[in-house]
C-alpha cells in the first residue's frame, strides 16, 4: 500500500486522484484535502452559474471520490491543521492542485479604489464563495468597465447583463440574484489593450452576448481588421471574431436598456474618482507587427462605478516551496517540485486553459509518481491517512468527508428555487452544520 496527498479538490486534484487510483488500484490510499468544506473548486466557485452543462463534470469527480481507498477531506487548512512538511513525513507524495485563486493586480494608479474589484472575487461572489459573500459590489452607478479580452471578462459582462428571469435553471446565489435585479448598470464596457484577432475569448461565450433578453453587444467596425485577414486565424478564432464582425453590422438595439461596449485597442492607465471608482483613463494603443500593443499617447476616460479586473491569477505561495513570482506559480520542471513533491494544473501552469487541460497534467505527474513508487514495489512504510487523522484529531480539526458533502449538497438541492438545480449555502458555518445533520 502506498499513500498520497493531493491538496486541492478542483479539476487539477480529482484529475490527479484519478489517474492515481487507476494507477493503484486499491494499492494506494489517495487524500484529497481542501480548506473548504466543499468539493470542486473552479467548477463550483469559477463555472459562471448558468453553464450548468460545463459544471456537470463534477459527476465524474465524484464517481473519483467515491472509489475505493480515495477520501475527501475538506475544512483542512494547508498551513494552520497541517504543514507541507507534516504531508510529506505521512504520505509517500504530495501533489500540490492548490489553483490560482488569487487575482493578479492592474498595478495602476486607483487600484485599491472601492468599487475595483478582481474577478476572481466578483466571480466568487456570484458563485456563493464563503470567502465574497460580503463582497457587495457597488451597482447603484449607471456604468460599469470590465477590463480584460477573456471569457472571464465575457462571464461577468453576461451576469451584470441579465435580467432575473433569465438565471432561471443556474445556481446563482440568492443574494446576488437579488442585487443584480436591482442594479443600476446600463453600460458595461469590455475593455482590451489589443484588437478582434488578440481576443481569447471562445465563440460559445461571445455569441451568448447575442441573445440576452435585455443588452445588446455593440462593436465599432473601425476597430475590425479586413475581413480578408481573418483567414490567418484557427476556426474557433475566425468564429469568434465574426461574432463581433455581426455585431458591428447590427448595431446599437434601441429597445433593449443596456448596452455592452466592446473598447479595443485601450490600454487602462489609472482609475479615477473622489473616494471611490468614477471612471478609467485609458490610452489609445496600436498593434506592433509582433502582435504586441504600444502607447499612441492619446488618452480618453470611461465612466465607471464599478471596475472589474479580468486579467489574471496567481497562485499564492506556500512556505517552503519553491515559487516562481513572476510567474505567479509553483517553480517545477515537468511537474516536479521537489523530492516527493509535485504540482499540477494553475499551481504548475499558471491560469491557462480549459478545465479539460487540467487531466493531462493529473495523469503525468501519477506516471512520474508510479516510476518512483511502482505499483507492485514494497509497501509504504509512511502512516499515511492514519498519520493525518490523529493529528488532525490532535489540534481538533473535524475533516469534511465525502458522505458528509453529500448531505451539504442534498440539504442545497432541498433549498433550490424552482427551476434551479439548487441554492447554494456561503456561509462556512452552515456548510459544516448541514453536514452534521
Amino acid at each position: 500500500m502506498h499513500h498520497f496527498a493531493v491538496i486541492g479538490s478542483g479539476p487539477a486534484g480529482f484529475y490527479t486522484a484519478e489517474a492515481l487510483s487507476k494507477t493503484y488500484g486499491e494499492r494506494a490510499s489517495i487524500d484529497i484535502l481542501d480548506r473548504l468544506p466543499v468539493p470542486y473548486g473552479l467548477i463550483r466557485f469559477g463555472v459562471a452559474p448558468d453553464h450548468q452543462s460545463i459544471k456537470a463534470v463534477a459527476k465524474r469527480y465524484e464517481k473519483v471520490a467515491l472509489s475505493p481507498g480515495v477520501r475527501f477531506l475538506g475544512n483542512v487548512h494547508l498551513g494552520g491543521d497541517v504543514s507541507i512538511e507534516e504531508l510529506l513525513h505521512y504520505y509517500d507524495a504530495v501533489i500540490l492542485a492548490t489553483g490560482a485563486p488569487h487575482d493578479r493586480r492592474l498595478e495602476i494608479e486607483g487600484d485599491d479604489l472601492p468599487g475595483v474589484i478582481g474577478s476572481a472575487a466578483f466571480v466568487g461572489w456570484y458563485n456563493g464563495h464563503p470567502d465574497f459573500a460580503d463582497l457587495n459590489p457597488p451597482l447603484d452607478v449607471e456604468h460599469a468597465a470590465v477590463i480584460g479580452n477573456g471569457n472571464v471578462a465575457l462571464d461577468v459582462a453576461r451576469i451584470l447583463s441579465k435580467t432575473p428571469a433569465e438565471f432561471t435553471g443556474s445556481d446563482i446565489v440568492a443574494h446576488a440574484l437579488e442585487a443584480l435585479a436591482n442594479s443600476a448598470i446600463r453600460t458595461i464596457t469590455v475593455i482590451g489593450r489589443r484588437g478582434p484577432h488578440q481576443i481569447a475569448m471562445t465563440p460559445k461565450e461571445l455569441g451568448e452576448l447575442g441573445h440576452l433578453e435585455a443588452a445588446t453587444p455593440e462593436v465599432d467596425a473601425a476597430d475590425l481588421p479586413p475581413p480578408d485577414t481573418d483567414s490567418s486565424l484557427d476556426p474557433g478564432q475566425r468564429k469568434s471574431v465574426q461574432h463581433l464582425r455581426d455585431f458591428a453590422a447590427a448595431g446599437p438595439d434601441g429597445s433593449k436598456p443596456k448596452r455592452i461596449v466592446f473598447d479595443f485597442f485601450a490600454k487602462p492607465l489609472a482609475i479615477e474618482g473622489n473616494g471611490r471608482a468614477e471612471r478609467v483613463v485609458v490610452e489609445r494603443t496600436r498593434l506592433r507587427p509582433d502582435g504586441s500593443a504600444h502607447g499612441t499617447g492619446e488618452t480618453y476616460t470611461i465612466p465607471a462605478g464599478l471596475v472589474v479586473s479580468c486579467i489574471g491569477y496567481i497562485t499564492p505561495p506556500i512556505p517552503g516551496v519553491p515559487y516562481d513570482p513572476n510567474l505567479g506559480r509553483f517553480s517545477n520542471q515537468g511537474g516536479r517540485i521537489g523530492e516527493r513533491l509535485y504540482g499540477v494544473g494553475w499551481a504548475r501552469r499558471g491560469p491557462t486553459g480549459t478545465i479539460g487541460t487540467n487531466r493531462p497534467d493529473g495523469y503525468e505527474v501519477a506516471e512520474q509518481v508510479a516510476a518512483l513508487f511502482p505499483p507492485d514495489g514494497e509497501a509504504s512504510e509512511r502512516a499515511g491517512p492514519a498519520g493525518l487523522d490523529r493529528l488532525l484529531a490532535s489540534r481538533g480539526c473535524e475533516p469534511i468527508q465525502f458522505q458528509d458533502w453529500q448531505k451539504i449538497e442534498a440539504a442545497e438541492v432541498a433549498a433550490a428555487r424552482a427551476g434551479n438545480p439548487r441554492e447554494k449555502m456561503v456561509r462556512v458555518d452552515d456548510l459544516i452544520r448541514a453536514s452534521r445533520d
